[in-house]
């Protein structure tokens, strides 16, 4: 397990599917991390999303249904993370979780339907889809903070 020590937000992203628009890039300005939660994008070209997203603060990323490139290969199916002692759990399809995993917080994404609740104990976070638009379903990403004070998450909308 990763783990972080962090006094700003840690950005959470995911379902970008080959489109990292300017908005999500400014929203994520001075995250202490940025965590991917999937589909990043099926294309050979689409590596240089993650790239980009480091260039802004260290970045980890799972694999989504649709990363199929060769360097997706090299994406987690799962990742878990300390950050400030708060255990992250990572996926990118909620179903396959083990509610037997111990963790505060699962993020998970590909549903693109923002969710920020507690449940049983945990927070079940996904932050949305940043990309490409899906049916009516807005275009969002997310920010976490994990701190003594608890941990907290915000939906936020990408300006359009």
């Amino acid at each position: 397990m990763h783990a972080v020590v962090s006094e700003r937000p840690v950005g959470v992203i995911s379902d970008t599917h080959g489109l990292l628009r300017p908005e999500a890039l400014t929203l994520l300005e001075g995250c202490e991390l940025i965590l991917h939660l999937g589909d990043v994008g099926g294309g050979d070209e689409d590596a240089a999303l993650l790239e980009r997203l480091a260039e802004l603060a260290p970045t980890f990323a799972v694999r989504g249904n649709i990363d199929s490139a060769p360097w997706a290969e090299a994406l987690p199916p799962t990742l878990d993370l300390s950050v400030n002692g708060w255990h992250l759990h990572l996926v990118h399809i909620l179903q396959d979780f083990d509610p037997a995993t111990p963790c505060n917080a699962v993020l998970h994404g590909h549903s693109h339907k923002p969710r920020n609740e507690w449940q049983d104990g945990r927070l079940l976070f996904n932050p949305g889809a940043a990309g490409k638009r899906r049916f009516r379903l807005p275009i969002t990403l997310g920010k976490l903070w994990a701190d003594e004070r608890g941990l907290r998450g915000a939906i936020l909308h990408l300006p359009l």
